[in-house]
C-alpha cells in the first residue's frame, strides 16, 4: 500500500485527497544542517545532561532509546555520548515559514498541526497537478533542496489515514492509502499506531485483549464507551478508518498556542516546568508573528487515562508579554502540583482575542478564573 501511485483517482468516490507532511526529527535535524559538527551524531535538543527534559532527538540518539519528554539524566546513560543542545527556537520558526510557503504554493487549504507538520487538501490543487502522490513527491523534493532537510508524507483519503500514512515510512519516506485500502491498512496496526492513543491507553487496551485495529474494529461502541470515555467514538471510526474532519484553513481564530504529546508520560515538576519552557517558546513565536493580543492564558493537561484538565486565566488588560505570558501559565501548573497522576499532553494558549465579540469580557469578571 505504499507504492507508488499517479493516478489518485479519489474524486469519483465523493472523497478528498489529503496530504500529511511531517519533517523528520525537526528540530534536531535543523540543528545537525547548521552545525556540521553535529552531523551523524546523537544529538538532544533542550536539557543538559545534569537536568531537564529532552524536546528532540536525532534519529542517531532515537537508535539508543532516547526519546522527547525524557529526562535529560535517563537519556545520557541511554546514550553516554549524547551531545546536548539549547534549542532555538527562532531558527526553527524560520524553516517552518519556508515550509508553509511551499505548501500554499500547492493549496490554499493548509491545516498546521505544529511548526513541522500540516494537512493539506489537494483535491483542487493550484498547479493542476491531479495526483496527490506527485505533489507531496515534489513538495518533500522542494523542502529538501530549499532546506537541506528531509521530509515523510502521507497521502490518503482522509486525515486520520494521511496522518498514520506519514509515520509509516520514516525518515524520508512517502505512504500511500487509497480508496477500499483503509479498514484492511487499519486492521493491521497496532493499537499504539493510533494517533491518541498512548502507552497507558495501549496497555489499558492490551489487559482487554485489543493490541491491533481489527481486534478494536471487533469492539461495539458500548464496549467501548464503557472501558474510554469520551475517546471511544474516534475510536470506533479511526479502527475502521473513517475520518469525516475537512483540512481547516480558514476557521475563525479562537485562540493562540501550542500544545505537544510526548512519547513518554511524565509526572515530575522539574520536567513538567521544563517541558513547558518549550512550549511557551513555540507559542510566543506564533502570537508574535500574528501580532495577536489577549486576555486569557489556558493552560491544557491531558493525564495518561485521557481525562483533560484546563485551567485559565483571565486578566482585564492584554497580556503584555512574553514574560506576563510565561509567568501565568507556570502559576496555572503550580496550582496544580502535586499531579495525581502523569501527563500525555501539555498546551498553553491565549485567548479572548482582540476583536473576537465572542470572547470579550466582562470587567466585573476580570479575575481569576478556574475552569
Amino acid at each position: 500500500m505504499s507504492e507508488r501511485h499517479d493516478d489518485d483517482s479519489f474524486e469519483p468516490m465523493g472523497l478528498r485527497k489529503i496530504i500529511h507532511v511531517d519533517m523528520d526529527a525537526f528540530y534536531a535535524s535543523v540543528e545537525q544542517r547548521d552545525d556540521a559538527s553535529l552531523k551523524g551524531q546523537p544529538v538532544a535538543v533542550g536539557g543538559s545532561a545534569e537536568r531537564g527534559v529532552v524536546a528532540a532527538a536525532s534519529y542517531e540518539a532515537r537508535k539508543f532509546g532516547v526519546r522527547s519528554a525524557m529526562a535529560s539524566a535517563q537519556a545520557k546513560r541511554l546514550c553516554p555520548n549524547l551531545i546536548f543542545v539549547r534549542p532555538r527556537f527562532a531558527a526553527y520558526r524560520e524553516v517552518s515559514r519556508q515550509i508553509r510557503a511551499i505548501f500554499h504554493e500547492y493549496t490554499p487549504l493548509v491545516e498546521p498541526l505544529a511548526l513541522d507538520e500540516a494537512y493539506l487538501d489537494v483535491t483542487e490543487d493550484l498547479k493542476g497537478i491531479g495526483s496527490a502522490t506527485r505533489i507531496a513527491e515534489t513538495i518533500r523534493a522542494r523542502i529538501k533542496a530549499e532546506t537541506s532537510l528531509t521530509a515523510s508524507a502521507g497521502v490518503s483519503y482522509n486525515k486520520f489515514l494521511a496522518k498514520i500514512a506519514s509515520d509509516q515510512n520514516k525518515p524520508d519516506g512517502l505512504c500511500v492509502i487509497r480508496p477500499g485500502q483503509g479498514a484492511q491498512f487499519v486492521a493491521g496496526l497496532p493499537v499504539r499506531r493510533f494517533h491518541g492513543v498512548g502507552q497507558k491507553a495501549a496497555e489499558k487496551m492490551a489487559a482487554l485483549g485489543i493490541h491491533t485495529g481489527a481486534e478494536l474494529a471487533a469492539k461495539d461502541i458500548l464496549f467501548l464507551r464503557q472501558h474510554f470515555g469520551s475517546l471511544a467514538d474516534y475510536l470506533y471510526r479511526a479502527a475502521r478508518g473513517i475520518d469525516l474532519r475537512r483540512v481547516s484553513a480558514d476557521r475563525p481564530r479562537k485562540s493562540v498556542g501550542t500544545e505537544r504529546t510526548f512519547d513518554r508520560d511524565i509526572a515530575a515538576a522539574p520536567a513538567l516546568r521544563e517541558a513547558l519552557d518549550n512550549i511557551i517558546a513555540i507559542a510566543w513565536g506564533d502570537i508574535e508573528r500574528l501580532n495577536a493580543r489577549g486576555r486569557t492564558v489556558t493552560l491544557k493537561l491531558r493525564y495518561a487515562d485521557f481525562t483533560l484538565k484546563t485551567r485559565s486565566r483571565t486578566l482585564a488588560d492584554w497580556v503584555s508579554g512574553r514574560a506576563e505570558f510565561a509567568a501565568l501559565g507556570h502559576a496555572l501548573l503550580e496550582e496544580l502540583l502535586p499531579l495525581p497522576q502523569a501527563i500525555r499532553l501539555m498546551g498553553l494558549t491565549l485567548s479572548s482575542l482582540e476583536g473576537d465579540k465572542e470572547e470579550a469580557i466582562n470587567p466585573r469578571d476580570a479575575q481569576l478564573s478556574l475552569l
